[in-house]
């Protein structure tokens, strides 16, 4: 055997041995994390929520262009069974999206529950629109705990309750709901559960609650703070530039030495991220090369890596056995990874681990795909406003 050949097939096995690792270190880790669980409120709980008048928490919901979802993201809000000041923002929404925060706060609203809508007809220089929407909307606000979520989020009714009453016992600070995806296709499912094994390799959720671990989290679909750490980091005015402002927030929340939790609840919060396996790709244009600074040289290598550790084991199961047997225990492991990834995500069959190769091909293009289209714009377009590459180089910063 050929030095070259022994190189390649110890290449192999190390490749094997990561995956076992981190499958194990997920194994191990996965149970740890706390799981909110709720049932649909009876007449009294609401009897009982609506007789209190002062809120504990404002919920700030940023929209541009959602009115396909606008609605019924504010009334999943207006359902809650504890009080809540709702703070609505149409960041300069060129649809129906004003018009529907405006009907919807003209109407009778349950007791307990408070609808400001704002509109944002201008965006202010310095600023991307979603944490300049988030900043005004928190401006507005006298509440001790602050939510910032999206507008295509639906809340089970309890949510804002459990998650309340479960941070206070924890004493956290910042808490993050993991959300459920939505699922309309068998593509959807394919990359929905390639993203969430892929998400274990290199994020570890057991170890957010750990002061010493530098593992954070920030998610845009449910970040619950505390109102004075929220001003304390900087709020988002310290994240005017960050196209991944909620993923700073929680690495500011972190680095300040304040308490992060998360935790799991299934069908506690839910959206359609995307429609289809294309466009969930697509989605990710502005997200991935952000991810990686802006800077080619470490979003190629990341391509090289994701390549090798999906693809490599595929091409050793058609080699002689000392390659094979690397191969399957490499795919083994992959398939405990989507296994895990099924029972605290969405749950999606573990069969879908056959479909592996073409989410690896897709999330590459992907990732190419955002890098090469920020570079020839110059910039990244999000919601239909440009924002320079140099200004978001100059503000973009780690994020762990």
């Amino acid at each position: 055997m050929s030095l070259l050949v022994t190189i390649c097939l110890a290449f192999l096995w190390i490749i094997a041995a990561f995956w076992t690792w981190r499958t194990l270190a997920a194994l191990r880790g996965l149970p740890r994390v706390p799981a909110l669980r709720a049932t649909i409120p009876n007449s009294r709980d609401s009897a009982v929520a609506g007789s209190v008048s002062a809120p504990e928490i404002s919920v700030i919901v940023p929209a541009r262009n959602e009115a396909a979802a606008i609605e019924a993201t504010i009334r999943s809000l207006l359902a809650q069974t504890i009080p809540v000041a709702i703070v609505a923002v149409d960041d300069r929404s060129t649809d129906a999206t004003g018009a529907i925060m405006d009907r919807l706060a003209a109407e009778p609203i349950p007791p307990g529950k408070f609808l400001t809508v704002l509109h944002v007809d201008a965006l202010p220089g310095g600023w991307l629109g979603k944490p300049h929407a988030m900043a005004l909307a928190a401006r507005q606000t006298a509440t001790p705990w602050l939510l910032f979520t999206d507008a295509d989020i639906v809340f089970h009714p309890r949510v804002l309750e459990e998650a309340l009453a479960d941070a206070r016992k924890a004493g956290a600070d910042h808490l993050v709901l993991m959300p459920a995806l939505i699922l309309k296709s068998p593509g959807e499912c394919m990359m929905a559960t390639f993203f969430q094994s892929m998400s274990l390799l290199w994020w570890r959720p057991w170890r957010i609650g750990n002061p010493h671990a530098g593992d954070s989290i920030g998610i845009g679909a449910f970040n619950l703070i505390r109102a004075e750490v929220y001003r304390a980091v900087g709020g988002f005015e310290a994240q005017r530039f960050q196209i991944l402002d909620d993923v700073r927030l929680g690495v500011e929340v972190k680095r300040g030495g304040y308490r992060q939790r998360i935790v799991f609840g299934r069908r506690l919060i839910r959206l359609h991220w995307a429609a289809g396996a294309l466009g969930m790709a697509r989605n990710l244009t502005k997200n991935l090369f952000a991810g990686f600074g802006f800077r080619p040289w470490l979003l190629l290598g990341a391509c090289l890596g994701l390549a090798l550790l999906c693809c490599a084991p595929i091409v050793a199961l058609f080699l002689p056995w000392p390659w094979r047997a690397a191969g399957l225990v490499s795919i083994l492991m992959i398939a405990g990874h989507y296994r895990l990834a099924s029972r605290w995500f969405s749950e999606v069959s573990t069969a879908y681990v056959l479909t592996m190769p073409i989410a690896a091909v897709l999330v590459l293009y992907a990732m190419l795909r955002s890098m090469v289209v920020t570079l020839s714009r110059g910039g990244v377009v999000w919601r239909g406003t440009f924002y320079p590459l140099q200004e978001l180089r100059r503000h973009s910063g780690r994020l762990r």
